[in-house]
């Protein structure tokens, strides 16, 4: 135990990470717990706390002007609620037997033991960055954290060129792109999958492509990068695939992330198969009494399909938090799961999902039906009403709801927390036609395009039967 300021006895919690879920969970435990209590030492290996990598893609497109307007609690916040908060400081060894963590002065290299009697791991997740010739060329970039948003600022305002390479079409690829087009470059996205957005089936994902498109991307599907060339300086000059070079002035890589667990590996502590850490319902690492972790290091489990899962998103990251702080204070909670909801967009046009794609529902074993259906924002005879498509799965033999996209313009995207919600309680299809949704005309037609949606399904599932 650590002796407090006061001369009595308190226990010291080390928090590995400085955004969403490390300091979600300290706050929360400092909420519960005062300084005579508990002692909060936290690391953050790079230069800001608490921010919002959401939000990096429109920082970087100019929607967003100030990078500081992503900073939730900045350091001096935190450490004005008495949480020890130590910046640029990355620690590099857990020690689970001896209770400690070595941590290193990222500008010093000075190294240091901290010993903990609760550890809280939020190390969040790295870009994926392929092996390939040249993918360390100064003018190629991950986007995770804002460090990494500033790096490519200062990029773009350093390169004469206008032609940038994103690879990979997922949420950060997608996003990227636009970003790119709003800062006035030419750009090419390379994409492995069908379509872009790999997280909705390919029917949807067309309408993905269609719109990038019409903003003046080029898309190349069902292609894998090979190699970055580079020039004479070194930097990077083009994109090549097995049949063509791209060139580009500036490298963007937005083919997803992994958890950042190599620390955790390497202390023996428990990694699901997608690589995530393993916790139990209060977000405890199993088999180890005071390890907590939350964010995008760690596998949750999918309420739909039964199946561990790595999910990084921020809303998550600060349920974690919220769940390990109270735990760590005292208190109990839980964090039962996903369904794996997330929305997006392409200049106005909204990409939105939850549950199970196709693909999801066959490696689960299930059998189900799809239906998919066009409809409209607001009442067909109000002004503006857009229009959007639903996709809805259901379990053949129950009607149970397996999964909902959708992909429209305003108004379109948040309408899949009706289905979330409906996810979440284990709906049928059949029971879904009856909820008493909000209706006036200029918010939805009389029938809200999620309920056509159902009773199309639930027609479906009965015909099958």
């Amino acid at each position: 135990m650590n002796m407090s300021a006061e001369g009595g006895k308190s226990e010291r919690l080390v928090v590995i990470g400085g955004d969403a879920a490390g300091m979600s969970a300290a706050s929360q435990a400092r909420r519960l717990k005062g300084p005579d209590e508990l002692e909060i030492v936290a690391f953050e290996r790079g230069h800001f706390s608490s921010f919002s990598a959401c939000g990096i893609p429109y920082w970087v497109g100019g929607d967003v002007a100030e990078r500081d307007a992503l900073i939730a609690r900045t350091p001096e916040e935190h450490r004005a609620r008495d949480i020890d908060l130590r910046m640029r400081t990355e620690v590099t060894e857990i020690d689970v037997a001896g209770g400690r963590v070595r941590a290193r002065d990222v500008d010093s290299g000075a190294q240091s033991w901290t010993s903990y009697d609760k550890l809280v791991i939020g190390t969040g997740a790295r870009p994926v960055r392929p092996e390939l010739p040249g993918i360390d060329a100064p003018g190629v970039h991950g986007v995770q954290t804002l460090d990494d948003g500033q790096a490519l600022l200062d990029t773009l305002a350093a390169t004469r060129g206008r032609r940038a390479v994103v690879v990979g079409a997922g949420y950060i690829g997608v996003e990227m792109a636009e970003a790119l087009i709003n800062r006035g470059y030419e750009v090419t996205v390379v994409n492995r999958g069908r379509e872009p957005m790999s997280t909705l089936d390919p029917d949807m994902g067309r309408m993905v492509h269609e719109a990038m498109e019409g903003l003046g991307i080029t898309m190349v599907n069902d292609t894998a990068v090979t190699e970055v060339l580079t020039g004479d300086d070194g930097r990077v000059r083009a994109v090549a695939t097995k049949d063509a070079e791209f060139p580009a002035d500036v490298v963007v890589l937005g083919i997803g992330v992994r958890p950042e667990t190599g620390l955790a590996a390497a202390a023996g502590l428990p990694l699901g198969a997608h690589g995530g850490l393993l916790t139990d319902l209060g977000m405890r690492v199993r088999g180890h009494e005071n390890i907590w972790a939350g964010g995008d290091c760690v596998e949750v489990l999918d309420l739909v399909s039964g199946q561990e899962r790595h999910i990084p998103l921020g809303t998550h990251a600060n349920k974690h938090g919220q769940v390990v702080g109270t735990n760590v204070g005292g208190g109990y909670a839980t964090f039962p799961g996903v369904v794996g909801t997330a929305v997006s967009k392409v200049c106005d046009l909204e990409i939105a999902r939850t549950g199970l794609r196709e693909k999801d529902a066959l490696r689960a074993g299930l059998r189900f039906v799809t239906v998919t259906v066009e409809s409209t924002s607001r009442a067909g005879y109000y002004p503006n009403a857009s229009p959007m498509t639903v996709k809805m799965l259901a379990e053949r033999r129950t009607g149970r709801l397996l999964g909902v996209q959708i992909v429209g313009r305003e108004g379109a995207g948040k309408r899949v927390d009706i289905a979330a919600v409906a996810l979440t309680a284990g709906m049928t299809v059949e029971q879904m036609t009856a909820l008493d949704l909000g209706y006036a005309p200029p918010f939805s037609p009389v029938w809200d395009p999620v309920l056509v949606a159902a009773r199309k399904a639930a027609r479906e599932v009965e015909r099958q039967r």
